[in-house]
Order: C-alpha cells, then sequence, then structure tokens
C-alpha cells in the first residue's frame, strides 16, 4: 500500500499537484487518469521519489518516505518495478539479458540463479522461445511483455505503470492490461497506473483517481465512474462517441 498525504509539487511559480491525498492498495490495479496537463506524470514522479514534494507525506506500507535516509532510500528503490510508456528495452541487448539486467544491477545471484529467475519470468507473461531475441525483432506487444519481465524479476512490492498499452492496437493493450492485473494479483503488488486510454479504465479500474490540473477531483472504481454525475468525469470518460454511445445504453 501507497499513502499520501496533502502532496503539493510545483515548478518555478506554476503549481502542478496541489495537495493531493489518496490511498494506493495493495493486491489492486491502481489508476491515474486524467488529460494531458493534469498533473499524472508529476505525481507518479513524486511517489517515485524523482521529484521532491514541496509539502505533504508520503508512506510505503506505514513507513514514511524518507529522502535523506539513504540506505531507506536505497533498499525502497530495489522494492520497485518500472514499466516505461516506451518500454525503455536496451537494444544491444537480447531479451533475456534485457530481464537480467535489474538482477545484475541489484542482486548478488550467481549467475546461473538470475537466468533461472529470468527464465520463470519469461514463461509468466507467456514470452517462450525468445530469449535470444532482439528488441528489433520482436512485436509492440511483446516488448511490452518483456518490459512487465524486467519490472518484476526482483519480485517487487510497488509496480509502477506509466501508459503501458500506449502505441498497442486495442486487442494487444486488453492484454497486456489483463497481464498487468493478474500479476497484480497473483503477488500482491501494490500497482500504480498512469493512464488516458478508457479502455484501461473500464477492463482494470480497481480503484481509480480522477485529476483536474493538479487536483483529485474524484475517486472511485470502473463501476462507480460509470454511474457518476459528476460532470468532468463524464465529459472525460464519455469523450468518444463510442463511449456516449455506452452511456445512453445505461439509461434506457
Amino acid at each position: 500500500m501507497i499513502k499520501v498525504n496533502n502532496i503539493s509539487k510545483s515548478f518555478v511559480k506554476s503549481q502542478v499537484i496541489s495537495n493531493i491525498s489518496a490511498t494506493f492498495e495493495k493486491g489492486k490495479t491502481n489508476l491515474i487518469i486524467g488529460q494531458s496537463g493534469s498533473g499524472k506524470t508529476v505525481l507518479m514522479k513524486c511517489l517515485l521519489g524523482l521529484y521532491d514534494v514541496d509539502n505533504g507525506e508520503i508512506f510505503f506500507d506505514e513507513k514514511k518516505y524518507d529522502k535523506d535516509n539513504i540506505s531507506n532510500m536505497s533498499n525502497l528503490r530495489k522494492q520497485i518495478g518500472m514499466v516505461f510508456q516506451g518500454s525503455a528495452l536496451f537494444d544491444s541487448m537480447t531479451v533475456l539479458d534485457n530481464i537480467m539486467f535489474p538482477l545484475r544491477m541489484f542482486s548478488s545471484k550467481t549467475e546461473s540463479k538470475m537466468i533461472s529467475r529470468a527464465k520463470e519470468v519469461i514463461e509468466r507473461v507467456d514470452l517462450k522461445d525468445s530469449d535470444d531475441k532482439y528488441p528489433s525483432e520482436i512485436s509492440g506487444g511483446m516488448k511490452k511483455r518483456v518490459a512487465i519481465a524486467r519490472a518484476i524479476v526482483l519480485n517487487p512490492k510497488y509496480l509502477f505503470c506509466d501508459e503501458p498499452n500506449s502505441g498497442l492496437d486495442p486487442k494487444t493493450a486488453i492484454i497486456i492490461d489483463k497481464l498487468i492485473q493478474e500479476i497484480t494479483v497473483e503477488y500482491n503488488i501494490t500497482t500504480i497506473i498512469n493512464t488516458h486510454d478508457m479502455n484501461s479504465v473500464m477492463e482494470i479500474g480497481d480503484k481509480i483517481i480522477f485529476l483536474v490540473k493538479g487536483k483529485k477531483i474524484w475517486e472511485g472504481n470502473n463501476q462507480e465512474i460509470l454511474n457518476t454525475d459528476d460532470k468532468l468525469i463524464n465529459d472525460f470518460v464519455y469523450s468518444s462517441e463510442i463511449f456516449k454511445k455506452v452511456k445512453l445504453s445505461q439509461k434506457k
């Protein structure tokens, strides 16, 4: 579980997020949604410790985030997995070597044990027979699977995903969303996902935080978001014609 109390962040004189309080629950897919410029990415970077907050508190499983405690922060970072928007794979490394990279950086396992662990997560994300391939030789969906495998290879307690299905076709995007949700439940991870994809919201929105101009204006789940009367939520969720039809069909 990750909990934030009244955190704010500004750059120069521009307030980007303002007094946000939220609880991101363990074993659930916690989504942060909002339009471009709403503060989603800044909020995630504050949670990751990439930005220092101006005020407020951040807790990881009841332990307060403390940037001044170097050993504590080093240990925390080993418990965090990250799936980047563009997958961020190393082009010169094979699938196996990309997944083993965090193990080589942060573990003291022997080479054989690292290979064994990497092969475990390769099988978990259904990437069999891809060990020796390079990123240029696999599809976009497979690259996302490699990114997910790399993110979970150290058995993290916290998983952050930045637009994980960006650039994928709708069918593959749903498969990747479901894979992240399955892994979250299976390993009881606290998963936080930045997204503007309404399919993700509807498919895996166990907990949803909606930001507008840096402020949290709504939270709930994917069932509640369909039934809310909040105009800002409805304007965002039903901005496309297909979701407008969904809304109309519910009223009939």
